[in-house]
């Protein structure tokens, strides 16, 4: 009954257009009153619980990173590089979004993040090459949501802490996920421009690659250096968050010298602010998910589906859809750190490798940062772009069916993120 009137809350507010931290914290005090027996010294002790993980360290730490490559030159650096590799032919330009948010990601491990920090160099140069301004802000909203793919990812420190995964063998399962939905994005963009007839003149970019890769070196040996440390064993990769805005910092600073010291206290309060956001989400979830497993509800949904999908692909396609209906209402965190400890139990129970399953539960609720009505790639592309969110709906279609595609075959070929993961870790 309590797990009811919480659930109901919590939605209830949902509808009302309350703030997803603000309506979980709501829902979850409702749901301490009504248990009535509970101490309410309860509440401070689960939030400091939910917070005092270690790898969550990492979170401010890439967000900040973030923000640093964005002000320090390395995000523009990235983006001439991508279009030596892929903008010499028609639609290499668009194609260009996707390669950049991709190394992009290899260190921001946000979505949002990319699509401000690409989007802003991006979306201008798209449209001034002549494609429709809703398409370009759509493709990099679907672009970015590699972001929360791609190593290191946020989301995936959050699921590792939840369902008490290995963080490094996500990180590394993501690899394969990740430039399977880059590559099927590239594809696609290229295949519309030959059919619409945009992007004829991206051939004739004439950038040289060698000075592009040149200017591009430090911004190319960040992910390196990152991404190399944690696999080589030098750091843990909430270490290597730490690295990596020591490093954004040295090269933005020194290196490219376009980061100023006077830049750095409006970029910390704009990580502060977004890591506080997370963190209270975070926090208040973790007392939501506190309460409804004193109540049973985890036990009572993985009895029931361990006794109506007795196939584990059944089960994976019951979650993918459950998942994109959830990511279409509720931020990917809250959505993860309530709904993993439940899930990942009877995903086990049915023979499915958690870090498979949470390729699988990262990407189809990567597909909820662009759909409406709370798609927040939608809403910081549009910002970039300087058009409403209706605008760009419809072009945002065949990009979900894309991205879709791609999830079910990370559904059904647990080898696309196990592959890598298995020849380094077994």
């Amino acid at each position: 009954m309590v797990a009811h009137s919480l659930i109901v809350v919590m939605c209830t507010l949902f509808v009302l257009s309350v703030p997803i931290a603000v309506a979980i914290a709501l829902a979850a005090i409702f749901g301490i009153q009504v248990m009535g027996a509970i101490n309410p010294v309860i509440i401070g002790q689960q939030l400091y619980v939910s917070l005092n993980k270690f790898p969550l360290v990492a979170i401010p730490f890439f967000i900040l990173a973030g923000n640093l490559m964005n002000t320090g030159g390395i995000s523009r650096r990235l983006v001439d590089f991508a279009r030596v590799i892929v903008g010499n032919t028609q639609g290499g330009l668009a194609a260009t979004c996707v390669v950049t948010c991709m190394l992009f990601a290899a260190v921001s491990g946000s979505s949002t993040a990319t699509t401000f920090a690409i989007g802003a160099i991006m979306i201008p140069a798209l449209v001034a090459a002549g494609y429709p301004r809703p398409w370009a802000a759509s493709l990099q909203a679907t672009s970015a949501e590699l972001g929360i793919v791609i190593p290191p990812s946020i989301p995936l420190i959050l699921y590792g802490v939840s369902a008490d995964v290995s963080i490094g063998e996500l990180f590394i399962a993501g690899f394969g996920p990740g430039l399977l939905i880059g590559g099927a994005l590239i594809a696609y963009v290229l295949i519309w421009a030959r059919v619409t007839g945009h992007g004829k003149a991206d051939a004739a970019s004439g950038l040289e690659p060698w000075p592009a890769f040149r200017r591009a070196f430090f911004a190319l040996l960040m992910p390196v250096v990152v991404l190399g440390g944690i696999y080589g064993g030098v750091f843990t990769p909430t270490e290597a968050s730490a690295v990596a805005v020591a490093y954004a910092l040295v090269v933005g600073i020194f290196v490219y010298r376009e980061l100023r010291w006077r830049d750095l206290l409006p970029i910390l309060e704009r990580s502060v602010i977004s890591s506080v956001i997370i963190m209270f989400i975070i926090a208040w979830a973790g007392l939501f998910a506190f309460i409804i497993t004193r109540e049973g509800v985890p036990m009572a949904i993985g009895n029931w589906l361990v006794a109506n999908f007795t196939s584990p692909q059944a089960f994976l396609f019951v979650v993918i859809a459950v998942l994109l209906l959830v990511g279409m209402f509720i931020e990917a965190a809250a959505a993860i750190i309530v709904l993993a400890p439940i899930l990942v139990p009877v995903a086990i129970a049915l023979g499915i490798d958690p870090v498979h399953f949470g390729l699988v539960m990262i990407v189809t609720l990567a597909i909820g940062f662009i759909t409406p009505p709370f798609g927040l790639n939608l809403f910081a592309a549009c910002a970039v772009a300087k058009l409403p969110v209706q605008k760009i709906i419809a072009p945002t279609i065949a990009f979900i069916g894309v991205v879709t595609a791609c999830l079910v075959a990370i559904a059904l070929v647990p080898g696309i993120s196990l592959a890598l993961r298995d020849l380094l870790y077994r």
